[in-house]
Formats: C-alpha cells, structure tokens, sequence
C-alpha cells in the first residue's frame, strides 16, 4: 500500500503548489486532489515532473450519474478528465455519482449510474485509466446524495463489468455508514480502486477518533492491496506534523 495526500482536504485553503513542494520534502512520492478544472494544469504538469512525484487520482468533471438526462455531460466531462489525466500521469479518476433524485426511483437510478459506467468504460479502458467510483456518507457530509452503502457500489462495479471501473473505499465515510470495515474491504478487495482515510470523529487526522488505523492498514496490506490510500482529512494540527506522524508509521 502506497500513500497519497490530498491537498485540497489536507492543505484546504493553502497555495496549492507551495503546499506539493511542501508534502514532497516531508518526503511522500503521491499526491491527489479533487478538481482539475480550476487549476494550472500546464504548471501542475511541470511541477510534479519536476518534484518527481506522482498524481495518484483526481475527480471526473459533471459526475452526476443517477440522472441520465445529464450522460452527455457526463461522457463529455469524462473525456476531458481522462485527456488531463494523460497530461498528469495519473491512473484513477474519482467518480461521485449526484443526489438522490426525488421523482426517480432508486432502481431507476441505480440503472442509470450502471448504464454511465457502461457508456464511460471503453474510454477508460483505451486509455489505460480507471474510474473509481466513491460512496459517501449521507447522515454527516452528504445529506441527500444518492450512494452510501458499499454493497450497492460494489453491485455496480460488477454490473458494469470492466477492470477499469472500480471503487474507491472511503473508510471515514463507510465507518460512518455501516461500520464492519474489514468485513465489507477484505473480501470484496479486487473491486477496490483506491482508498480514502481520515479519522472519525470530525474528519481530522486518523491519529484522532475510533479508527484503529493500524491494524485497517495491516490487514489491507495483508489482503495484497498494492494500491494508493489517499490521506483526505482536515488537520487540527499543521499538516506537517499529522503527515510526518504517518509517515514514520507507514513510510
């Protein structure tokens, strides 16, 4: 398992650029954020070339999936995350999948999202990059957004059907959700794109809370998951100290 720091969670509200530079000399080789689209990606490009440091994922552009009035856009946003991904390097995009639509029946939308992926995955997978899909927790962060159990995600992954389609397993947001971590990760590991952590509760560094973080990372680790787990939590601390404290753990 290889670790990835978010820079727009940990570094909320900081340069950007200074805030790479400054995870690169505490001595991580992997960063993510969410959106490309607001962002330098020409000066990104050089830096990271020039930091020697590699983007582990980024967000999909328009991922509102449960409504299939908006899988043009969908496609659209697709295609020009995936052509930015190519100039950064980078191998996973994080799809979200939008809010619960009122009028729309869950089926109807659990189809819709199936039917995206679908639509979406040959140019995922001539482009060698995969899509992972998140859940996130609707009784804390995400109030009204469509997926939060990480059964109905993984049934979707293996609707879809394409190794380039997967999911991304957000530990802070399924603890929240449904708990039995280990119980839902170990056995449905080789649908699992990437991973998020923070701790819980409050979101902060995975140091604080109810999460034993290290006997989670062990038995991932254990499992074979050779992937990225993506650090995506807000500091009480200044970033340094909570990143240097895993790294000394997990480096």
């Amino acid at each position: 398992m290889k670790l990835s720091v978010c820079l727009d969670a940990v570094y909320g509200g900081k340069d950007f650029f200074a805030s790479l530079e400054e995870v690169r000399a505490i001595g991580y080789d992997a960063i993510e954020f969410w959106s490309w689209w607001d962002k330098d990606v020409e000066r990104l490009a050089g830096l990271v070339r020039e930091q020697g440091v590699t983007v582990a994922s980024m967000c999909v552009k328009n991922a509102n999936l449960v409504d299939a009035s908006m899988r043009e856009a969908f496609l659209e946003g697709l295609k020009a995350s995936i052509e930015t991904a190519r100039q950064l390097d980078c191998r996973s995009l994080i799809a979200t999948v939008g809010q619960e639509l009122a009028d729309v029946s869950r089926e109807a939308q659990h189809q819709s999202i199936v039917d995206g992926l679908r639509a979406g995955a040959p140019l995922l997978e001539e482009a060698g990059i995969t899509l992972v899909l998140e859940p996130l927790n609707t009784l804390v962060d995400h109030k009204g957004y469509y997926l939060s159990s990480s059964e109905e995600a993984f049934d979707i992954v293996r609707k879809v059907g394409s190794p380039n389609v997967k999911l991304v397993f957000d530990i802070y947001h399924q603890q929240i959700t449904e708990g039995n971590l280990l119980a839902n990760i170990i056995p449905n590991l080789e649908l699992i794109g990437h991973f998020h952590a923070a701790g819980n509760p409050g979101r902060h560094e995975l140091s604080s809370g109810e999460l034993h973080y290290e006997r989670i990372f062990e038995a991932i680790d254990a499992a074979g998951y050779e992937g990225y787990m993506g650090l995506e939590y807000f500091p009480v601390a200044v970033p340094e100290v909570g990143l240097r404290e895993l790294l000394a753990v997990n480096g």
